[in-house]
């Protein structure tokens, strides 16, 4: 139960972003007066944040208080694959929420079940990496080959970090699963330099 709420609420951090425009956007027409505070509108701000708070509370769960494990590696092999990824994702943020008109009941109901149906495909598939809540915070993803230094096994992960890494240096990960790893800023023995870190 523990390890799929951790999950639903990294969901909800990926989504933090559209949830603020969708926000910002009530705000807006409330304040020129296109929309009024009736029970819809009401619903949808309280909705968004609580969606917004067990997003950023999803997301310091899942990075900054987590107890997962780590490991000490070898980087093998690196590519920066962000752009892969924040594009396509932050325009289905723009394209589903800019003309979303939130003040009907049925593109409520639409925009309930689309967020049920992308959630279901984000955890059954383990599509954490996809999260530009974290790349807005200013961390980059990577595909990385790299060899445990305990063991000597060779693994791949997908990998947030805020720093530039570099193959055939040393450092600490914590791993959430293959989808979803940082590099342990805490741990002793990272191979950053100053200029990096």
């Amino acid at each position: 139960m523990k390890k799929f709420l951790k999950n639903l609420f990294l969901y909800f951090s990926a989504f933090v972003p559209m949830y603020a425009l969708i926000f910002v956007k009530l705000l807006v027409e409330i304040a020129n007066k296109n929309l009024t505070f009736n029970v819809l509108n009401t619903l949808n701000l309280i909705t968004l944040v609580i969606l917004i708070l067990l997003g950023v509370f999803g997301l310091v769960w899942n990075v900054k208080i987590s107890k997962e494990k780590t490991i000490k590696v070898e980087i093998l092999d690196i590519k920066n694959i962000t752009e892969n990824h924040f594009l396509g994702y932050f325009s289905l943020f723009v394209f589903f929420a800019i003309p979303l008109d939130m003040s009907r009941v049925s593109a409520y109901c639409v925009y309930v079940l689309v967020l049920v149906m992308i959630g279901i495909v984000y955890m059954t598939n383990s599509l954490h990496y996809i999260n530009p809540l974290l790349n807005i915070l200013g961390y980059s993803f990577y595909d990385v080959k790299y060899k445990e230094i305990k063991s000597g096994k060779n693994g791949e992960i997908k990998l947030f970090c805020r720093q530039k890494l570099h193959p055939n240096k040393v450092f600490c990960i914590k791993i959430k699963n293959n989808h979803f790893c940082f590099v342990d800023k805490n741990a002793k023995n990272n191979s950053f330099g100053k200029e990096e870190w």
